[in-house]
């Protein structure tokens, strides 16, 4: 079998959130984060024919740079053989009592209290507005009327600070994230956030999500 390009784009950025993966028989990959606050879910379009692990992920797709156009035997035991024809390597697997993994189950949001939708542009520029004023946190605040994704310095009133604009509120709240969390794929989401410190990202093109817990200070007053 061969994989994609979007599947390798979405395997890199999957290797940001853990080092580690374990696969499952089938089309649909997650992972999760050592701190257990970040959790990505994707299908795909190939279908992996067994449970497999590897340790080091960034260093198995690395690997693949070694090959024109390479092919996946994922039948031998313990390994797969990656060949282009003429280049062949073997990749062992790794013990997936080693790895954290993500629940068995999908993780629901507890409650639905704020829905809205980011641009491709909108988040490129949450993250580019964080890195031109280094900054780190990112904050969605309602103030009953509209809310807003304010990039700043929580802890500091008087930092710079970048806000869009994403629509009504009838509600009060603040909800902060830290920008290093928010690691996620280029393109448009639909995020819902829940008062229990949990958010939802879902691409709006792929069969792709992110469930990103928020920080403990944020508040909802309803």
């Amino acid at each position: 079998m061969k994989l994609s390009k979007s599947t390798l784009d979405i395997l890199r950025n999957f290797s940001s959130i853990n080092a580690s993966i374990r696969f499952k028989k089938g089309q649909e990959i997650s992972t999760i984060s050592i701190q257990k606050n970040i959790l990505g879910r994707v299908v795909v379009k190939e279908d992996f024919p067994q449970d497999f692990a590897i340790y080091d992920l960034g260093e198995f797709l690395s690997g693949l740079s070694l090959f024109d156009d390479p092919e996946f035997d994922f039948s031998r035991d313990g390994c797969v053989k990656i060949s282009d024809g003429r280049n062949t390597s073997r990749y062992f697997f790794a013990d997936p009592s080693t790895i954290v993994q993500p629940p068995e189950k999908r993780v629901e949001l507890p409650t639905k209290d704020v829905c809205f939708t980011l641009s491709a542009s909108d988040i490129s520029n949450i993250i580019k507005a964080a890195g031109v004023y280094s900054v780190e946190d990112v904050s969605v605040v309602g103030d009953g009327e509209r809310v807003k994704v304010v990039v700043r310095d929580k802890k500091n009133d008087t930092s710079n600070n970048f806000a869009i604009d994403v629509g009504t509120a009838d509600a009060t709240f603040c909800f902060n994230f830290k920008v290093e969390n928010l690691k996620i794929m280029p393109g448009s989401y639909s995020v819902v956030i829940s008062q229990h410190n949990a958010s939802l990202f879902k691409h709006d093109t792929l069969d792709l999500e992110y469930l990103i817990a928020l920080e403990l200070d944020s508040k909802y007053e309803g």
